[in-house]
């Protein structure tokens, strides 16, 4: 956006700008100014200095505190040249006199939405919000094939895109592979667990706040949907979304339109929603547990990741990658034909993930490098955990069923809570409600 009360300039600037691939507003007031950010995402703002009701300079405290992403190059005469260096000390990128050589301008803009890029992704480290995912996907199966080849085809298009198959079987890579081979791959890839955080934190994450609409927001803050404008969000584990949240993820599928909390703007932002599930969310949809209309908005291109039992051909070959990437590079250890046959001869109930966290253990506990059977401490077989003697003649209602199977994993985990939802195939959060439902402690 151009905010500068000379016309002629601004009409100039914009056709410059237009000729590089820039989308350019222009107001000529920071009044209107201030309207605009609150409406529309902006990458950079060129800011004149003296205007009629609002300076530069309180555009410039208004963006810092509001928008601190936000990148300001500041347009000034020779006689503004302190005001100029003091609004570089508040926070503006640059400055540039008038009159000034557009080439120059240039320049100075493009090193500025370099920097926001960067930030941006400092921004999704610092947050964890951008796991540091392999896109590279591992297997020669025919299944695993398929989806690939399906994956790459699904990325061309700009379409919603469903993700579903049981925990640990990978849907977070597949996610990856799909940014990276889409014509979004030099933005964002922003993602979010629905089932790790409880609901106000999980809308305040995707669609930010403003300043003052809760106790603790001293600041406004972006929403993930903005951070990953023009790029692609993750919606890991879409399935635990709440019915109360749905309606408002519904509304930004369907016309790209959010509302922050405490705010009354409707802003815009422009990303590729990838969601994946372990759920079947057509039968959650027929028990009212997900929104029908929100599903058919996702799953324009449904996915279905095989689990690992599908994909015996693949086991050796990821165990032998995973050895690779975690065997200390002076000692890189190998696997025994008799714990490959113990692999070969396992379910993995945890896909994918679970190999890997064997594969981890048997490294660190093995003697020397060659990790033999013993090595792999395989959890007992769902026979052994899920076993019932088939000859008892007790008569239990099925929650009464499964209050116990719950309670003897919880038992055989030693209560570790993310191991037996792991065993479960259940989130984090379905198991404590289930273990304050059945009063298990």
């Amino acid at each position: 956006m151009i905010v500068d009360d000379d016309e002629t300039l601004c009409y100039l600037l914009k056709e410059e700008l237009l000729n590089e691939g820039f989308k350019v507003d222009i107001t000529y007031d920071g009044k209107f100014a201030i309207q605009n950010l609150k409406n529309k995402n902006y990458d950079l703002l060129l800011l004149d200095l003296e205007m009629r009701e609002i300076s530069g300079e309180e555009v410039l405290d208004f963006v810092k505190e509001n928008y601190p992403g936000l990148q300001v190059i500041v347009l000034t005469a020779k006689s503004e040249m302190r005001t100029a260096i003091e609004c570089i000390k508040k926070g503006a990128y640059d400055f540039i006199t008038k009159p000034y050589e557009f080439n120059q301008l240039l320049v100075i803009i493009n090193r500025a939405l370099e920097l926001r890029d960067l930030i941006v992704k400092n921004r999704l480290l610092s947050e964890k919000v951008n796991q540091t995912i392999p896109h590279q996907i591992i297997g020669e199966s025919v299944k695993i094939k398929e989806v690939i080849k399906l994956a790459e085809r699904a990325a061309k298009s700009d379409s919603n895109i469903l993700l579903e198959g049981e925990t640990g079987t990978g849907k977070e890579i597949f996610a990856e592979f799909i940014h990276k081979n889409s014509e979004r791959n030099e933005k964002p890839l922003v993602a979010i667990n629905c089932a790790s955080l409880p609901d106000q934190l999980i809308e305040s994450e995707l669609f930010g706040f403003e300043k003052g609409s809760f106790t603790d927001a001293k600041s406004s803050k972006q929403g993930l949907v903005e951070i990953a404008n023009r790029g692609t969000l993750f919606l890991d584990e879409i399935g635990e979304l709440s019915l109360t949240l749905q309606p408002k993820l519904l509304r930004f599928l369907e016309k790209g339109e959010f509302r922050r909390i405490g705010g009354i703007a409707n802003l815009t932002s422009d990303v590729r929603v990838i969601g994946a599930t372990n759920k079947n969310l057509m039968e959650e949809s027929e028990n009212k547990n997900f929104r029908k209309d929100l599903l058919f908005r996702l799953n324009v291109i449904t996915l279905t990741i095989p689990p690992l039992r599908e994909r015996g051909t693949d086991i050796l070959i990821l165990a032998n990658y995973f050895l690779e990437k975690k065997s200390p590079l002076r000692s890189k250890k190998s696997l025994s034909p008799e714990a490959e046959t113990k692999l070969l001869g396992y379910d993995f109930p945890g896909n994918v993930r679970e190999l890997e966290h064997i594969i981890e253990r048997a490294i660190i506990f093995s003697e020397d490098n060659t990790i033999h059977a013993k090595d792999l401490y395989l959890p007992q077989s769902n026979e052994q955990i899920n076993s019932y003697d088939e000859t008892e003649t007790e008569i239990l209602p099925m929650e009464e069923v499964e209050k116990k199977h719950m309670r003897k994993i919880l038992i055989h985990h030693k209560w570790n809570r993310e191991k037996t939802a792991h065993d479960l195939g259940i989130s984090l959060k379905t198991l404590y409600t289930k273990i304050k439902k059945y009063d298990l402690k």
